[in-house]
């Protein structure tokens, strides 16, 4: 009976960490999130009032990932001036 007692609060507290560590990727995913939007803010300003296109987001999550280099040549591709570009890029993945 002291064996199985034992495993059960193992396997409790195993799932209880996990909830934890769980809940807190969740909690930083609006954050990763804000990164991406920042990034398009950024762009949006040059375009002073227009909606970024998709090439512009697509890059911006390129940036998310670090892919700090393809994520300025997206942005430039897509249009957007180099200063402009390094700065957004720069945001994305803080």
């Amino acid at each position: 009976m002291r064996t199985t007692t034992r495993t059960t609060t193992r396997i409790t507290g195993v799932l209880a960490g996990l909830a934890l560590a769980l809940g807190g990727a969740v909690l930083t995913a609006p954050a990763a999130h804000a990164d991406v939007t920042a990034c398009i803010n950024q762009v949006e300003r040059e375009i002073q009032g227009g909606e970024a296109p998709d090439s512009v987001r697509m890059a911006c999550y390129v940036g998310l990932t670090g892919a700090h280099a393809e994520c300025v040549s997206g942005l430039t591709e897509s249009g957007v001036t180099d200063g402009t570009a390094v700065g957004a890029c720069r945001v994305a993945p803080q």
